[in-house]
């Protein structure tokens, strides 16, 4: 019997390339559990008609949104790397990865804030009104940057997945 020895079926991939595969799965699925699993039960359990619902969004929104800053800085910088060392890089690889870091940038410093600020009741003494119509233009930006986030990021990875970065 022919012993197989691992190391003939490993995968050479550059280092850069495995952390933005990484780095990309876990910003992309932790999206899609914040987007689709955490803020749906927040809203169905009946949260958003508690007074500190604005302040706990924040702070998720807060910590969620440092941590794509991260990612995005790693994908980035991982994209900038792979350009220099590799010679079938993609142009494109560094595109989506600045819109990555682009989007990250508004939903932390525009979006939430903005968001947050609309739906804390400055008044105390007054009855909760109904929603503003900025506040539904604001939702709207956020899950279109969310759509792009996620086909921009989904291409990127399939890209890295097939080595053809």
């Amino acid at each position: 019997m022919t012993a197989i020895s691992s190391s003939s079926f490993e995968i050479k991939r550059p280092i850069w390339q495995t952390a933005i595969m990484l780095t990309l799965g876990f910003w992309l699925s932790a999206s899609v559990v914040l987007d689709w699993v955490i803020m749906p039960s927040l809203y169905l359990s009946g949260m958003m008609n508690q007074a500190g619902f604005t302040t706990a969004g924040y702070v998720i929104f807060w910590n969620f949104n440092r941590m794509e800053l991260l990612s995005a800085a790693v994908v980035l910088t991982g994209a900038l790397a792979l350009s220099k060392t590799q010679s079938h890089w993609r142009l494109g690889g560094i595109v989506l990865s600045a819109l990555l870091l682009t989007i990250a940038l508004l939903d932390t410093y525009f979006l939430t804030p903005q968001m947050c600020a609309i739906g804390v009741q400055l008044n105390l003494f007054e009855a909760a009104a109904a929603i503003p119509s900025t506040m539904n233009l604001l939702h709207g930006s956020y899950w279109l940057l969310e759509i792009v986030k996620l086909v921009a990021g989904g291409t990127l990875l399939s890209w890295c997945w097939r080595q053809q970065f």
